[in-house]
């Protein structure tokens, strides 16, 4: 029996005392990936124009600009902050599209062992988190658009089309649709660029992209949409796990601690 106790123990501090220190190894790395060369990213030289630091600074509003040159302003920062992969290409830990560990074990966890897809290549919820690591695409770019929107002020809506994913927001009485993917704003609403996609001419290649993806994105807008009331609605089950995950990362290994020094207490 006592042998049974004390490797109860035993377990009990090497799991909550490993945990901890992967934790705290964490605080130490750094989540964007090292190897985000122009061979493996969409735009090729054209992509990542901004380091964290910029991006970071860039993403907040300035006080003396209006909604709408902040709306426009950013669009462009995260268009030019984010790597563009081809999202199903790589190798998942390559991009830290798995999350390592040592950021979060429990969602690290859930990539390797769960079967679930989203948890393999995963898609941050918390904008900061996205920013941090600077990898994505459509949907990464607009999680992060409607957040910043909506932190200062400005309500926002996640809108999918077939095989892309915009921001759609209501500003001074005007409707835009922002592609923070592409870095271009469409001052038009979805249903009036549903029935005329005329209004798209140019705007894609007129941001450095190829006449092609006008008349992509011509066909994809011309077809049916969703909306989505901002990240919490779009992907609701991962939007409150991540958050869960980010507070029990810390909280298990602290709780297998405090219960180890409390039995030695015991005994």
């Amino acid at each position: 029996m006592k042998l049974a106790y004390k490797a109860f123990l035993s377990f009990i501090l090497v799991i909550s005392g490993g945990l901890m220190l992967l934790n705290i190894y964490g605080l130490t790395q750094d989540l964007r990936p090292k190897n985000l060369t122009a061979d493996v990213l969409r735009f090729g030289e054209r992509d990542v124009q901004l380091s964290k630091d910029d991006f970071f600074k860039l993403i907040e509003k300035n006080h003396q600009e209006s909604s709408i040159e902040y709306a426009k302003r950013v669009t462009r920062v995260i268009a030019d902050g984010t790597a563009h992969l081809e999202w199903e290409s790589h190798d998942p830990v390559s991009f830290h599209q798995l999350v390592p560990a040592w950021e979060n074990w429990i969602i690290f966890l859930m990539g390797k062992y769960s079967g679930i897809p989203e948890y393999e290549r995963y898609h941050f919820s918390n904008p900061y988190k996205s920013i941090e690591r600077g990898i994505g695409i459509c949907g990464d770019a607009s999680i992060v658009m409607s957040q910043m929107l909506e932190k200062n002020g400005i309500e926002a809506q996640i809108l999918t089309f077939p095989g892309h994913v915009v921001v759609t927001a209501n500003i001074d009485t005007q409707q835009f649709i922002f592609d923070a993917d592409f870095g271009v704003v469409i001052p038009s609403s979805a249903e009036q660029l549903n029935k005329d996609v005329g209004v798209l001419r140019g705007l894609y290649s007129s941001q450095g992209h190829p006449e092609s993806d006008d008349r992509f994105f011509e066909y994809t807008y011309s077809k049916e949409f969703k909306v989505w009331e901002g990240p919490e609605h779009f992907i609701t089950k991962k939007f409150y796990f991540e958050k869960f995950a980010y507070v029990a990362k810390w909280i298990v290994p602290l709780f297998g601690l405090i219960t180890f020094f409390v039995f030695i207490r015991k005994r």
